[in-house]
């Protein structure tokens, strides 16, 4: 049988780096989730991905247990390394951060492409771009 659903979170944390401290311990102590057990279990899958925010998504069930769900860097985390900026632009239109090729693009879709609403690269690829352009980054052939 399964078990009945309390509810679905959404954070974006740190990999390898959940602690008890608000965000983490403030929204899972409200659903009564073993926040030690959770931030044990986070840390340990994202190790290998310190440095970069990690979105997860996690249920949390009647029993207080919880299953959770890793999801790939924000859109914006990956294109502000590629091009080693810290910020996209405060004004996209007319100031430009940085130049990306449609090759750099295909590279991130890839990454990107499970998380999207998509299983194709091109369409990926567009939505990249979109993120891009919002940014302030330019895109040349």
């Amino acid at each position: 049988m399964a078990k009945e659903i309390k509810g679905k979170l959404k954070l974006q944390i740190p990999g390898g780096g959940a602690t008890p401290a608000p965000p983490v311990g403030s929204a899972l102590g409200q659903q009564g989730v073993n926040i030690m057990e959770f931030c044990k279990q986070f840390n340990a899958k994202t190790a290998d991905r310190k440095g970069q925010t990690v979105p997860v998504v996690i249920t949390v069930y009647k029993d207080r247990s919880f299953d959770f769900i890793l999801k790939t860097a924000p859109t914006s985390e990956l294109l502000r390394k590629k091009l080693g900026i810290k910020k996209g632009s405060s004004r996209p239109q007319e100031e430009k951060v940085g130049t990306l090729t449609w090759d750099d693009l295909t590279e991130i879709a890839n990454i990107k492409l499970p998380d999207l609403n998509t299983i194709d690269v091109e369409q990926a690829k567009k939505i990249v771009a979109g993120t891009a352009l919002r940014m302030g980054i330019e895109i040349v052939d």
